[in-house]
């Protein structure tokens, strides 16, 4: 197991520092993960993302709710749901009473494929079950909830 001093071949400043460089190197490691995962169901891991917050919603969600609750907050929101619609795996209608406000929706086309692409052990998942503890997890996930704040 290379430790990240190895990987990125510096000095850091202290162990708060390191921390804040493997937590980045380690969030590109899993975003590169998760491009190459989802590659054979032709979506990125934002299109993922709104999949699986509709899922969770079981109905129509405002698309501006949508956005406040991405893992990764992206202003290009609406075009991702475009190209999620482009594929029918949602749909989309705007509020009678207020035009500017558009909601979303998973179809069954959408959630057969997170259905799908939930099955596979992925690298994350053999990295995760292979190397890590339940505890650990727990510690870390604490951990990573205290930094935020």
């Amino acid at each position: 197991m290379a430790k990240i001093d190895d990987v990125v071949k510096t000095k850091f400043m202290n162990d708060k520092h390191r921390f804040v460089v493997n937590l980045m190197f380690t969030a590109g490691w899993v975003r590169n993960l998760s491009t190459e995962y989802l590659k054979p169901y032709g979506i990125s891991s934002q299109q993922y993302n709104i999949l699986r917050i509709l899922r969770g919603a079981g109905d129509w969600m405002a698309m501006n709710d949508v956005k406040n609750v991405m893992i990764e907050k992206a202003p290009n929101a609406t075009r991702l749901a475009d190209k999620l619609l482009d594929k029918q795996l949602i749909e989309r209608r705007r509020s009678e009473i207020d035009r500017r406000v558009v909601y979303v929706k998973i179809l069954p086309k959408g959630l057969d494929l997170i259905a799908k692409a939930d099955q596979e052990d992925t690298e994350i998942m053999k990295a995760m079950n292979e190397r890590i503890t339940d505890e650990e997890a727990k510690l870390v996930s604490s951990i990573l909830d205290k930094f935020r704040g």
